[in-house]
């Protein structure tokens, strides 16, 4: 574990493009500042000046890396080689985003930090055998980089020390691409490189089954903006994982999604070697007061989570995120900004 008399801090990554704050506690990012189609910075993600808000747990997820599981498992219970598991339930009837006190509510190790030409922080978080309810002790890794003026790269890796474990982290940062204080993001257009989602029940679990979207409200295989059929999803918007099944490879990553805001032209595309991807339009988003005062209310980001598929543990069907002793997880998204 990381030595908990650590302080929370920030931390900057600069090239002279980008700017991007990232603090320990949960390791999180806090801003991410990147140029518009006149050249002018804005910060695009929601969030907080200090890192006291995040450690109060004020924030829903903002900006953190969740695990040891990131979504939901179902009645917070799984079973492992014959053992049963039981979590605990934060998220009336399952178990969210790693549980009370996921990853995104510890401090992580500053393992490195390099101001140079391709800044990166390295961060490292060691998580105990039976923490949260979960099996074995493990080693995890996140590592951030800005590649190239406006790209910014993340390595996330979990080794399990002594027993099998799953294993699923993702950032979950909340993008406005217009500026995280301009409102909301139904007029941002999407494209997810994804034909089928995993549908889901009342309480946000997969049924089990995988569904094309074709001529469904989730269908974003060609660009669409967020709030066009956004009235036509059950609830209170989009909270689906998305199969990453149509997409380009490059470098051994799939093209998960391209973002885009029409007022700015700012354009995130996101490339990941992860299976799915949570497409979550800040729903539970309800008068936080962030960064100079912004209000954030629902809709105000969209959250764009690479990850194995939720309760995947409970789901034979779905890609296993069981690592065992020996293996290692490995998890890598990269953030493309642009303009067009």
């Amino acid at each position: 574990m990381a030595d908990q008399s650590e302080k929370p801090e920030l931390f900057e990554l600069n090239n002279g493009t980008m700017q991007v704050k990232i603090t320990n506690y949960g390791a999180t990012i806090t801003s991410l500042s990147v140029p518009d189609k006149n050249g002018k910075l804005a910060d695009v993600v929601l969030g907080f000046e200090s890192v006291e808000p995040y450690v109060e747990g004020v924030a829903p997820f903002f900006g953190c890396i969740v695990g040891r599981v990131a979504n939901r498992i179902k009645e917070g219970k799984f079973s492992l080689d014959g053992v049963e598991y039981s979590l605990p339930i934060n998220k009336p009837p399952n178990s969210l985003h790693g549980g009370l006190k996921g990853f995104d509510k510890v401090i992580w190790e500053v393992a490195e930090y390099k101001k140079s030409e391709n800044p990166s922080i390295t961060l490292k978080y060691r998580s105990h055998d039976g923490e949260e309810g979960y099996p074995g002790d493990v080693s995890v890794t996140a590592t951030y980089t800005l590649t190239s003026s406006t790209t910014m790269r993340l390595d996330m890796e979990a080794v399990p020390e002594n027993k099998p474990t799953p294993i699923s982290l993702a950032q979950h940062t909340y993008w406005n691409l217009g500026g995280h204080n301009s409102g909301n993001i139904l007029d941002h257009s999407i494209q997810i490189w994804g034909s089928h989602i995993t549908p889901i029940d009342e309480n946000t679990v997969p049924t089990g089954e995988i569904m094309p979207v074709n001529g469904t409200p989730f269908d974003f295989t060609t660009e669409k903006k967020i709030g066009q059929s956004i009235h036509e999803v059950p609830g209170l918007g989009y909270d689906h994982n998305y199969v990453l099944d149509c997409g380009e490879e490059k470098s051994g990553l799939k093209h998960a999604a391209k973002l885009k805001d029409p007022s700015t032209a700012r354009v995130l595309n996101l490339w990941t070697n992860a299976p799915g991807m949570q497409f979550y339009t800040g729903n539970y988003v309800n008068g936080v007061v962030g960064k100079g005062g912004a209000g954030y209310g629902k809709h105000s980001g969209v959250c764009l989570e690479t990850q194995g598929f939720p309760n995947a543990i409970n789901r034979p069907n779905f890609p296993s995120i069981v690592v065992r002793p020996g293996e290692r997880y490995q998890h890598t998204m990269l953030f493309e900004f642009s303009v067009e």
